[in-house]
């Protein structure tokens, strides 16, 4: 199919808005599915897991496709939990465009701004769709109003929803939009009645202005009081949605299948093909920019943005921007180590949620799955051989959470090891470590839920069993004031003469950084004796001291974070002053001056959403307070249900077990998520 009618588009959202129901209809509208599956009965198709069907949540981004109005849709349902966060990062970095769901009664959650951010960082233009709109307390308009105040974006509204009649207003046309037969798969328009219009005759105007700040050469006509033709309307809207500068918003219910054939229809009309979006930038080795624009012209540009164990066997998740990618390929790719590898492409699948069908083939713009990559990595660039290219990397999140694991009886360890190394590979959030004092092994992750579906897997895939500990928190260390140390490294030659003696001496000062600043390294040190110079081995090495020294704190032997480190002065005592003396004095004298700059430990802080019922709160913000927490807003009497929501920060480790905590007050009715924020003194 030509690019020009291809969307490759993401649904997200916080947790629990309905991206996976409206997913189920778009593809029953569009005869992709000829069945709707539901969430709450593990039947939806997209959650394809038997983790996510027994949890009732999405966890792993899926890939689907649907045709619609001569237009081929490139789905991907993204997880709405923060511990998955990862799954929406690399979905973004490929997608061309994102419907944003909210829930009609709460409206813009926590997890709701984390996407945002991340679809801020990539530039993608954005649909909304208001979903639950059928639930006592939804209100279309309240959560547009969300979206200005905390999203910073003005949303323009194209249908109004109107529950209790099972249609919605189209704005764009003038039209009242009915939704019959068994699943709202007849769509019926009709004028639209003026005592419907009447009410959101506003939103109309508002619609106007937007198109025309889109497209001056409507602003005369719109402000002389004139009625755009419908298509031009669109035509300006669109120009402006892609350009990031409007944001269409949609009103509906994905579970009584009200409203959701208008966002399918804006996905064609407004969100960009692959064609529209600005050309990728990719390095070549020397460090020199390239443009890779989608198309057949030039030599291959792929990105891995997602490695899956599917059977048991490694397949690449890949998005092809420039040529053709044929069975048989051969690919070369640059990997996080620097180093550059050549694999063959064994097969090419097209991929549809939990099942794949073989191709010959792959072309640009197309989503697809590889197999026979035995090295390639999330984020890796596969290239043609002759002509290497790196596009941008993916970033992955740093594990807050761990658990001390080992094998149960009867299990193998070197077999877990191997499943271990498997998993970590497939999931960029994931840290296989071993404590250095206890010699544990340790599990780090994005919190309880993540580490717990891990281990699950581990149990339903592979079949090995797996002893855990109670969640440990990982900190960070950092300093309070500026301080300064010298430390002197001596070892005299050994007897035998096999080993010469090493000396070096070095002179560290630190101070602290802000929070969440970094580290700040200056290695340009002023040296002893007068006219000495540094070799390039020499260098590296006092570098390379002051970072190792920044990977063991003195506190608990945590990483250092927000410290500013200059290498002050450094004494060389001749062919002694090798670069392991010279490493070992900067590592040295970094130690002491971290131990007398008042060292503290940083603890991971969340930023927390809870939802209870008003008759809760209290005895719920009792306990929040128990833990610590850092309460910033209580909202109340948004919902017919008199729910009200809290708002705070908590460290991560008062959090632990808090689920069970927060059923035990609420009789079951509670609920929460969290985002990492940062880390900070405790």
């Amino acid at each position: 199919m030509a690019l020009a009618h291809v969307r490759n588009i993401g649904i997200a959202a916080h947790v629990d808005a309905g991206k996976t129901t409206l997913t189920e209809r778009i593809l029953y509208y569009t005869g992709a599915s000829h069945k709707i599956g539901e969430v709450h009965d593990g039947t939806a198709h997209m959650d394809w897991m038997a983790e996510e069907q027994d949890h009732g949540i999405t966890i792993t981004a899926a890939v689907t496709k649907a045709p619609w109005r001569e237009h081929l849709l490139q789905l991907v349902d993204t997880p709405g939990h923060v511990d998955f966060t990862i799954e929406v990062e690399r979905s973004m970095r490929v997608l061309d465009g994102v419907v944003l769901v909210l829930d009609g009664v709460r409206g813009v959650e926590p997890q709701t701004e984390t996407v945002w951010r991340q679809r801020c960082r990539f530039g993608l233009p954005v649909l909304f769709f208001v979903n639950k709109i059928d639930r006592p307390g939804a209100d279309f308009r309240r959560v547009l109003g969300a979206i200005r105040e905390r999203l910073g974006v003005e949303p323009v509204a194209m249908t109004v929803p109107l529950a209790d009649q099972q249609a919605c207003i189209d704005l764009l046309h003038r039209r009242l939009l009915r939704f019959g037969g068994e699943q709202g798969e007849q769509v019926s328009s009709e004028p639209c009645p003026d005592a419907l219009w009447e009410p959101v005759a506003d939103l109309r105007e508002a619609l106007l202005l937007a198109a025309a700040d889109a497209d001056e050469t409507l602003a005369d006509l719109v402000l002389e009081g004139g009625e755009p033709e419908p298509d031009v309307l669109l035509a300006a809207l669109r120009r402006g949605t892609l350009a990031g500068r409007l944001f269409p918003c949609f009103g509906g219910s994905a579970l009584r299948n009200l409203g959701v054939q208008p966002v399918m229809d804006a996905v064609v009309d407004l969100l960009p093909a692959p064609l529209d979006r600005p050309a990728a930038i990719a390095r070549r080795p020397d460090g020199e920019p390239e443009t890779v624009a989608i198309g057949a012209q030039g030599s291959l540009v792929a990105l891995v943005f997602k490695v899956q164990l599917w059977d048991g066997r490694r397949h690449c998740f890949t998005r092809v921007y420039r040529h053709r990618l044929k069975v048989g390929d051969s690919v070369a790719f640059q990997s996080a180590d620097g180093r550059v590898r050549k694999e063959q492409v064994a097969r090419i699948f097209d991929v549809d949620a939990g099942r794949k069908t073989r191709l010959d083939e792959a072309g640009p713009g197309q989503i697809v799955l590889l197999a026979g990559l035995r090295h390639a990595a999330t984020g890796d660039t596969l290239c043609d051989p002759e002509h290497l290219l790196a596009l941008e990397r993916i970033e992955a999140r740093q594990p807050v959470l761990s658990l001390a694991i080992e094998p149960a009886a009867g299990t193998d360890e070197d077999k877990l090891l191997e499943v271990l190394d498997k998993i970590e590979q497939e999931d960029p959030t994931l840290r296989v470590e071993e404590d250095p004092e206890t010699g544990q092994r340790l599990l780090r992750g994005m919190g309880e839920l993540h580490l717990q579906i891990v281990l699950e897997r581990i149990e339903r895939e592979f079949g090995q069993r797996v002893r855990s500990g109670r969640p440990a928190v990982a900190v960070r260390e950092t300093i309070t004031r500026a301080a300064r140390a010298e430390q002197l490294h001596s070892r005299p030659a050994s007897s035998d003469g096999k080993q010469p003696e090493l000396s070096a001496w070095a002179a560290v000062e630190v101070a602290p950084r802000e929070r969440g600043a970094g580290h700040q390294i200056q290695c340009q040190p002023q040296l002893r004796p007068d006219g000495a110079e540094l070799s390039s081995e020499q260098q590296r090495a006092l570098e390379e001291g002051l970072q190792a020294g920044l990977a063991s704190g003195v506190l608990q032997g945590a990483p250092v974070d927000d410290v500013a480190i200059t290498l002050a002065e450094v004494e060389l005592f001749g062919a002694q002053s090798t670069p392991e003396a010279l490493q070992a004095a900067a590592t040295r004298a970094l130690a002491k001056a971290l131990a007398a700059a008042g060292p503290v430990a940083l603890h991971p802080v969340m930023c927390v959403d809870v939802v209870v019922p008003e008759a809760n709160l209290g005895s719920v913000l009792g306990d929040l307070q128990q833990r610590r927490a850092a309460i910033q807003a209580t909202e109340t009497g948004q919902d017919a249900d008199d729910s009200a929501s809290i708002r705070c920060e908590v460290a991560l480790e008062y959090l632990l077990g808090y689920t069970t905590e927060l059923r035990s007050l609420t009789q079951g009715r509670g609920q929460y998520s969290m985002q990492f924020e940062r880390f900070d003194c405790v």
